[in-house]
């Protein structure tokens, strides 16, 4: 393993990202993720999810290694999925957690001065419980149908930013089904930014993707 050094150069915080690329080399027709983040770097994207779960965690800390050589000197930050021994032994910028990872208390407990923690949540009261513990942003959703959130139950649509947002002062991102003809609705519905897997991975131009969904979320009118 290998430690990736040096900042990210001038990062933004969640609430300013727009879009949050999470990937998925299963999505991606046969290009290596190296590729996909170049692309999506190149459409504007500045903060990325590393979320590859069924890969060993030497094979994760690699490709860790390979994308944070690209993000890094772009300015972007890389979070983990899960895996904070990874994130912190490649020196990534924050980890990502779900349901099923440690609580976030424990996890910030342990993050390096700097680090993101973002939370995936699914109702008011884990959006809750995930600030509580310290999450500098929640991922809520699924806001529309998507097959990678199919296991999380019915889409909720844009009615669960709208209970979610007065609720938590940290950034909300949407994720689910997030697209450059939806990510609108999301916005008005209070939702700081969105988060996409396959409108990114799957896409035949990923910087032409990439760039209209943040010019999306950039139109999108706001709630007073």
């Amino acid at each position: 393993m290998r430690r990736v050094e040096g900042e990210a150069l001038a990062p933004l915080g969640p609430g300013a990202w727009g879009l949050y690329v999470i990937t998925d080399r299963q999505q991606t027709g046969g290009r290596s993720l190296e590729e996909i983040v170049t692309g999506a770097l190149a459409g504007g994207a500045r903060a990325f999810q590393l979320r590859e779960k069924d890969l060993p965690a030497r094979d994760l800390c690699r490709l860790a290694e390979r994308l944070l050589v690209r993000t890094r000197p772009a300015g972007a930050l890389l979070l983990i999925n899960d895996r904070v021994d990874v994130a912190l032994g490649v020196g990534a910028d924050g980890v990502h957690l779900t349901r099923r990872s440690l609580p976030p208390a424990a996890v910030r407990a342990l993050l390096r001065p700097g680090m993101r923690l973002g939370v995936s949540c699914h109702t008011r009261e884990e959006a809750l419980e995930a600030e509580a513990g310290g999450a500098d942003f929640v991922l809520l959703g699924p806001i529309f149908p998507t097959p990678a959130k199919a296991a999380y139950g019915p889409p909720a649509g844009p009615a669960l930013i709208r209970q979610v947002r007065p609720a938590v002062a940290c950034p909300v991102l949407a994720v689910g089904g997030i697209t450059a003809h939806n990510a609108g609705e999301v916005l008005e519905a209070g939702a700081d930014g969105v988060a996409a897997i396959s409108a990114v991975m799957a896409a035949p131009d990923v910087a032409a993707a990439t760039r209209a969904l943040l010019a999306a979320v950039r139109r999108a009118p706001r709630p007073i």
